[in-house]
């Protein structure tokens, strides 16, 4: 069997960009495509100076789900105290809308879209309110839009795979409700976009996928590892930029990972930590302190989550898992006057699909 070739998007040299490609209105924007496998969401998050983390998600259809599904929208709460609030829900089609020309979704009285300030960079509102959870933010972005090369990867002749960081450092201000209690809202925030054709359950094993903000840098990551079929192949984009410029744009990155730890909720191991090098200009490394976050989707699917067919499942498909983690890291980057060394604490997350 011929293992299907796998382009990625840098622009070059190598598996980097040497230049970067600008961020259009139209990168962040409906990737118009009438296969039943297409799927394309936005998704925005919120640190907010209460100690709240919001996210929230609008989704014409996620890669996990069913084709034809209907478009729908998630909101999730992590509260100080470590609790956590989920709520989701599902609209008809015609209650959404999705432009191809800027990012201007509306899926029933949910919204999310962007204006540009005098600066020309982005300003993106959002408005999402469901069972008793609303979130009315708006996102200034402190950083420009930034995608790995031209944003979208290939896996052979017929699959893709798309991301664009909107935001890659906002501030946000505005308001969130929590069942009866609406508070002011701000801290720092983070939005994206992906988009791509095709079951990305049978193209990619798993992923880590992550960010971390101090005063003068900021950087963001993915590491995604395709299923064998496709090579085992390892795609790593990372972006670092220095107050409001990106420096790097590289997928040339090493990757590392610690001791593996066994989650029960998840039924599935995760690293103690990992690493992640850019040889002569980042080395980051980062320590997991909590799970915030497990999950094991085996128990999505009602007919499998039994006692009988549960053990079944797990031998056939794997042991598919998410976990967020809260980490401590550490973080060197190599500038023309030396190393320069930065730490705190950070959310990032696993997703396994196997």
């Amino acid at each position: 069997m011929t293992t299907p070739t796998i382009i990625e998007a840098w622009n070059g040299p190598g598996r980097r960009d040497g230049e970067l490609t600008p961020v259009r209105p139209h990168h962040n924007a409906l990737h118009s495509e009438n296969r039943f496998t297409a799927f394309e969401h936005w998704y925005f998050d919120a640190h907010l100076t209460s100690g709240h983390t919001v996210i929230g998600f609008l989704a014409k259809r996620r890669p996990e789900d069913l084709p034809n599904c209907r478009p729908w929208v998630e909101l999730i709460v992590y509260a100080p105290d470590g609790t956590r609030l989920q709520v989701s829900k599902k609209y008809p089609r015609a209650q959404a809308t999705f432009s191809s020309e800027k990012c201007d979704v509306v899926i029933g009285p949910n919204r999310a879209y962007v204006e540009f300030g005098e600066s020309g960079l982005p300003i993106h509102h959002v408005y999402l309110a469901e069972d008793g959870l609303e979130f009315d933010l708006t996102f200034e972005n402190e950083t420009p839009s930034w995608m790995p090369g031209k944003g979208e990867t290939h896996f052979g002749a017929k699959d893709s795979f798309g991301w664009t960081v909107g935001a890659p450092r906002a501030r946000v201000s505005g308001s969130v409700r929590i069942g009866g209690e609406t508070f002011d809202a701000d801290g720092r925030g983070y939005a994206d976009h992906n988009w791509g054709v095709g079951d990305m359950k049978r193209v990619i094993e798993r992923w880590h996928w992550g960010r971390l903000y101090v005063d003068d840098y900021s950087l963001l990551y993915a590491t995604v590892l395709t299923q064998k079929k496709y090579g085992a192949h390892e795609i790593r984009p990372l972006m670092l930029a220095r107050g409001n410029e990106i420096i790097l744009s590289t997928g040339e990155v090493e990757f590392t990972e610690g001791p593996a730890v066994y989650d029960s909720t998840a039924n599935r191991s995760y690293p103690a930590w990992i690493r992640i090098q850019v040889p002569g200009a980042v080395d980051l490394r980062l320590t997991v302190n909590d799970v915030i976050h497990a999950h094991d989707f085996i128990d999505d699917v009602p007919v499998l989550r039994t006692g009988l067919l549960k053990p079944l499942a797990y031998r056939l498909i794997g042991h598919p898992g998410y976990f967020r983690f809260n980490s401590a890291f550490e973080l060197n980057v190599t500038t023309d006057k030396g190393e320069i060394q930065r730490s705190g604490t950070t959310l990032h997350e696993l997703v396994a699909l196997r």
